[in-house]
């Protein structure tokens, strides 16, 4: 696709985790970019200097829409929401309000304002507890928690207004999302992180003194859960070939799911932890986190061939690698 007939790209929450690499991708790809962002987890240093950053709430459908005319949107990748499973069953509330409801807002603006693409950060949280393993975009969708249900629900809303409005959108169904940009421009930086290759990684460089492994009663072979672990920045490569899906075949909508189609439990990930970092970190076992499924692994067949996307990152060790360089590197800013 031709750098003169790109539309421009809104990405919300392009200042946090996944939505920074993003941002990086379509730069680095000659995309035209701007980003709405609350910066309530994101960081302004993590997105490439001249991508216009708002500080908005897409809630705030009146500006969203504002600023979609303004800026001459023609789609939209969005990332902004909340993520963490076992605060989403403390707090359901705020993750229909932040998820759900903020997503109503956003795509209400898009209709008013004639966005023809959607590219929405969704879950395999919207699974529930899979009977099988890898798991087909075609199995069903029974969420056990309120995170994977306020991503469902946005699914639901952009396959009605689709249908209703005329855009097309995409779902992409992230797994375990790991790993910085290679380049160091952008990585996990949020308080309070729950994910266990951030956790472990902070551990590695004394930030924290153990890992907790939450659950060895697990129906997997070492007791511990299992997850498909994706590199971001490979994640950030499959959305650029969602968008240019989406724009050739403008009355095609698509689900996908994004992973490896590999599994590794929580074990086997500090196993290979401790072989990157030359230095074992110490593990703390507890009882299980609510809202954590057994075991969630990628069927990526359909991704691999819709999209013609190739992993470039995928080797455990460099995923863990990337990890903790960037670990290191906040360390030494500090």
């Amino acid at each position: 696709m031709s750098s003169d007939s790109r539309p421009t790209v809104l990405v919300t929450g392009g200042a946090g985790y996944i939505g920074s690499h993003a941002v990086l991708a379509l730069h680095d790809a000659g995309w035209p970019v701007v980003v709405i962002d609350n910066l309530s987890t994101g960081r302004r240093e993590a997105l490439p200097m001249g991508v216009p950053l708002m500080v908005r709430d897409i809630a705030d459908r009146t500006y969203t829409a504002s600023a979609l005319r303004r800026n001459n949107v023609g789609a939209i990748m969005h990332f902004a929401g909340s993520i963490v499973v076992p605060e989403s069953v403390a707090r359901p509330l705020d993750y229909y309000a932040n998820n759900t409801v903020a997503s109503h807002a956003l795509i209400a603006a898009a209709v008013a304002t004639g966005v023809k693409h959607i590219l929405f950060s969704s879950t395999a949280a919207t699974y529930g507890s899979p009977e099988r393993v890898p798991i087909e975009e075609t199995d069903p969708t029974r969420p056990i928690n309120p995170y994977g249900a306020s991503k469902l629900m946005t699914e639901w809303m952009l396959r009605d207004c689709s249908a209703a409005y005329g855009f097309n959108y995409g779902a992409l169904r992230y797994f375990n999302v790991a790993g910085a940009d290679p380049q160091l421009r952008s990585g996990q930086v949020g308080k309070g992180a729950t994910h266990l290759l951030k956790v472990a990684s902070e551990a590695a460089i004394g930030k924290r003194d153990h890992v907790d492994v939450f659950g060895t009663d697990y129906p997997t072979p070492d007791g511990t859960c299992i997850r498909d672990y994706i590199h971001v920045s490979d994640l950030a490569n499959a959305h650029v070939a969602a968008l240019e899906e989406l724009i050739r075949k403008p009355d095609e909508s698509f689900t996908l799911n994004c992973g490896y189609g590999r599994g590794f439990s929580v074990l086997e990930m500090l196993d290979a932890l401790d072989r990157v970092n030359g230095t074992p970190v110490p593990r703390r076992m507890g009882e299980r986190r609510p809202g954590d499924p057994p075991q969630l692994v990628a069927a990526n067949r359909r991704l691999v061939e819709r999209l013609g996307w190739t992993p470039k990152h995928d080797a455990i060790e460099h995923i863990i690698g990337t990890a903790l360089a960037w670990e290191r590197r906040l360390a030494g800013q500090e």
